[in-house]
């Protein structure tokens, strides 16, 4: 079964890269970025050398390429963009790494990777499922959907779970998580193709699209009884409609600040500590790799829902690096159909 899931991939000579060139100041354009390709470099003692098979394109990246990254230094200029992959090792100096192990991690934008295993997120073992899949529901996305609803929403049946992004890689996974705990799921999400998927892919209870008319009514309609998870991929004037619906006791999952444009300066907004006070909130900040400790519990959680079908992904998959330096941008304006791939082999 394993064969069937893994592409056709090459083994060129040489090292096709794509390298930050310029600083943005927030979200990165293909300006920003230069394609090169450079001699094959050696692997050390205690390495291994990765083929890139497929590459990740991560709302993240904006914050790598920028400035300031918060919890991680900026990616420096004229190096590889830094960027989740999922490839095979095909050449290694470490007993405890085989050759032709599939693995995901931190490999960059680029063919070839050498690395040792700080770089790794998880080890494949048997590929149950397509080998994109790993950089996607069972990659990033899906451990960020079940473990910051699991750890910081804390959803139980009966509760009304409201996604932003909901028809977007994480946000979609979110929602049909929250379902199965026996949650009403609502979403927004910023067109009415979207808003299709998510009642009919996904299995939301109701969606809406956030630009089709007044906010706080859009709101309003979809959590007539208040909103007790809020699982928040965008933050700005959505979150400061929808923390006026939240009920006593609710949970806010702030896993995203899509909307705001750049964060320097500040923007200012509503002032949110009253409704955090009065409704008694608990808002809490997830940072994916904080917790890869729970990893390989998490996965295996997901790997039988996506192996029988029961978590439903789709998958945006570009081909070559031509498309890479655009492909943060075009992530930003909504243009994917679910989790964004780069397929480099």
């Amino acid at each position: 079964m394993t064969a069937a899931f893994i592409p056709d991939y090459s083994h060129p000579d040489r090292n096709r890269r794509v390298l930050l060139t310029g600083r943005p100041v927030g979200i990165p354009q293909p300006e920003h970025f230069a394609l090169d390709e450079c001699d094959l470099e050696p692997v050390g003692e205690g390495q291994f050398r990765v083929r890139n098979i497929y590459l990740s394109v991560d709302p993240a990246q904006r914050g790598w390429s920028n400035e300031a990254a918060n919890y991680s230094a900026a990616v420096p200029l004229g190096s590889v963009m830094r960027a989740l992959a999922v490839g095979v090792i095909v050449e290694t100096r470490n007993e405890e790494f085989a050759v032709g192990q599939y693995v995901y991690g931190w490999f960059g934008w680029q063919d070839y990777a050498v690395v040792g295993p700080d770089a790794l997120m998880t080890r494949i073992g048997e590929v149950a499922a397509p080998l994109s899949a790993y950089a996607g529901v069972l990659g990033m996305n899906g451990l960020t959907a079940y473990l910051a609803l699991t750890k910081v929403g804390r959803p139980v049946e009966g509760n009304t779970v409201l996604v932003t992004t909901a028809a977007g890689a994480v946000g979609s996974l979110a929602g049909q998580l929250a379902k199965q705990a026996g949650c009403r799921v609502v979403g927004l999400t910023g067109d009415d193709e979207k808003v299709a998927r998510c009642t009919g892919r996904f299995g939301f209870d109701a969606a809406a699209n956030y630009k089709s008319g007044d906010l706080d009514d859009i709101v309003a309609a979809l959590v007539p009884d208040g909103t007790d998870v809020y699982y928040d991929n965008v933050g700005g004037p959505i979150l400061d409609t929808v923390i006026r619906t939240m009920n006593v006791g609710g949970r806010i999952v702030q896993c995203g600040t899509a909307s705001i444009a750049n964060w320097i300066p500040v923007p200012s907004g509503l002032r949110n500590e009253r409704e955090v006070l009065m409704r008694r909130l608990q808002w809490g900040g997830f940072v994916i790799f904080d917790h890869m400790a729970d990893f390989p519990a998490a996965l295996e959680y997901l790997a039988p829902l996506v192996a029988d079908g029961t978590l439903v992904h789709d998958e945006d998959i570009a081909t070559g690096f031509d498309g890479a330096p655009g492909a943060i941008a075009r992530l930003y304006a909504g243009e994917n159909v679910g989790k964004s791939l780069i397929f480099v082999g």
